[in-house]
C-alpha cells in the first residue's frame, strides 16, 4: 500500500499542476450551471411574460355581425382588432407579421347558431412564431367566453338554470405530496449535469495520467520502477476516481449556490425545494456516484492506456460523452420507473434511483440492486483495466 500511496501522491500532485484538469474539474461545472439556470431559464420566462403580456393583433372573418364576440375582443384590452380581411390574405398577413391571429367563423355560423345547432370557428396563427404559441390560450379563452355567453343565452331563452348544462363538475384533487412533485421535475434533471461532470472531470486526468505520459515518455520510469503493474494502476485509478468525485461534490456545490442565490426563479419557489429536499437524500446520491466513478475511471482509463497519443485518446473518449448522455436521457422522460430491470441499467438506475430518493418514495431492494450493479461495475472495470495494462503490446502498440 506505500508505494500505491506513493504514486497516487505523486500522480495527483502532477494533476493539480494541470490547469486544464482544475478548469474542468472546478470551474467548468460552474460555468455550464450558471449558464443553463441564467440564460436559459431566464431567457425562457422572459419570452413566456412577453407571450403572455402581448398586446394581440387580431383580425376577424365572418359572413354576418358578431358584435357581442367584437365586444369581448375590444373589452379584453390584450387585442387589437385589425381588418377587415378577406380569406385570401389571410396566409400572407400572418406570414409577414402584420396579423397575429385570424379568427374565422364558418360561412353557415350565423345559421346554425338560429337552429341553436354547434358553429365551427377556425383559428389561424404562425405557430414556428413562439410568441403566438405563448399567446394561443389568450385567444382561445376569449372565444370559449363567447361560446359560454351563447349558451348561457339559449337556456335564459328556455328558462333553464345554467346547471342544467353542467350535471357534473369535476375537481381534481393531487394528492402527491410537494416533495414527490419536486422529485418527479427536478429528479431528472438532477443527475443529469452532475454524472455529465463526473464523466468529464474523469476524462482529462485519466487521459493525462497514461496516454499523456506516454507521449511525454515518461511511462517508461515508471514501470522500472519497484512497483508492480496493479500497483501503478491501482494508485492511477483511484486518481481518476477521486477526480471525478471531487467533480461531481463541486458541481452540486455550485448548483446548490446558483439555486440559492443567482437562480431566476422566484425566491419562494427556491425555497420551497430546499426546505422540501433533504441533506440525507443529497448524500445517498453522492454515495452512488463513488461507484460509479470508480467505473468511469477504470474505463477512461483503460482507453487512455490503448492510445498512442494524448490526441488519439481525446478522439476516442469524445464519443462516450453521448453514450454516457442517452440512458439519462430515457431517465428523463415521464412514466419511466425504477423496478427490477431497470435497476439493471448503468446511469439509468441512478436517474431513476435519484427522482425516487428526493420524491422519498424509493424501494430500499430496488436502492441495494443499484448499489450492486454500480459496484460490480466498478470491480470489473478495475479488473480489465489492471489485465490491459499488464500487457505489453498495448503499452507500447506503435513504438
Amino acid at each position: 500500500m506505500k508505494i500505491v500511496y506513493i504514486i497516487f501522491k505523486k500522480e495527483m500532485k502532477d494533476m493539480l499542476r494541470d490547469r486544464r484538469t482544475m478548469f474542468f474539474m472546478v470551474f467548468m461545472p460552474f460555468i455550464a450551471i450558471f449558464l443553463v439556470f441564467n440564460l436559459t431559464m431566464r431567457m425562457g420566462m422572459e419570452m413566456e411574460n412577453r407571450a403572455r403580456e402581448k398586446v394581440m393583433r387580431v383580425a376577424v372573418i365572418s359572413q354576418g355581425p358578431v358584435p357581442e364576440f367584437m365586444n369581448l375582443l375590444e373589452g379584453s384590452g390584450e387585442v387589437e382588432v385589425v381588418g377587415p380581411i378577406t380569406d385570401s390574405e389571410v396566409r400572407p398577413s400572418l406570414e409577414s407579421g402584420e396579423i397575429d391571429f385570424v379568427v374565422r367563423f364558418t360561412n353557415d355560423f350565423q345559421s346554425i347558431m338560429a337552429s341553436e345547432g354547434t358553429g365551427s370557428v377556425d383559428v389561424y396563427f404562425m405557430g414556428s412564431v413562439s410568441e403566438n404559441e405563448g399567446a394561443l390560450p389568450r385567444v382561445r379563452a376569449i372565444i370559449e367566453g363567447y361560446g359560454e355567453s351563447l349558451l348561457q343565452r339559449r337556456l335564459g331563452d328556455r328558462g333553464l338554470a345554467s346547471g342544467f348544462a353542467r350535471p357534473l363538475s369535476i375537481t381534481e384533487k393531487d394528492v402527491s405530496s410537494a416533495r414527490a412533485r419536486i422529485g418527479e421535475s427536478i429528479g431528472g434533471m438532477f443527475p443529469y449535469f452532475i454524472i455529465l461532470f463526473c464523466f468529464m472531470g474523469a476524462m482529462y486526468p485519466a487521459i493525462d495520467l497514461a496516454a499523456g505520459e506516454k507521449e511525454r515518455g515518461t511511462i517508461e520510469t515508471l514501470l522500472i520502477s519497484p512497483a508492480s503493474r496493479g500497483q501503478i494502476v491501482v494508485a492511477k485509478w483511484l486518481v481518476v476516481t477521486l477526480s471525478g468525485v471531487c467533480t461531481a461534490a463541486a458541481s452540486f456545490a455550485w448548483l446548490f449556490l446558483v439555486l440559492r442565490f443567482g437562480s431566476p426563479l422566484p425566491r419562494e419557489m427556491v425555497t420551497g425545494v430546499m426546505n422540501i429536499v433533504e441533506p440525507g437524500a443529497l448524500l445517498l446520491f453522492l454515495a452512488m456516484l463513488i461507484p460509479l466513478c470508480a467505473f468511469f475511471g477504470a474505463l477512461l482509463l483503460s482507453v487512455s492506456i490503448f492510445a498512442r497519443t494524448y490526441k488519439e485518446a481525446q478522439s476516442i473518449i469524445t464519443p462516450l460523452n453521448f453514450i454516457v448522455l442517452i440512458p439519462l436521457l430515457i431517465g428523463i422522460f415521464p412514466g419511466i420507473r425504477l423496478n427490477w430491470a431497470t435497476a439493471l441499467i448503468p446511469l439509468l438506475n441512478i436517474s431513476l434511483a435519484t427522482k425516487e430518493i428526493i420524491a422519498g418514495t424509493i424501494n430500499p431492494v430496488h436502492l441495494v440492486e443499484v448499489f450492486s450493479v454500480l459496484l460490480v461495475l466498478a470491480v470489473a472495470g478495475l479488473y480489465f483495466c489492471s489485465r490491459w495494462f499488464r500487457r505489453e503490446e498495448v503499452i507500447f502498440r506503435g513504438a
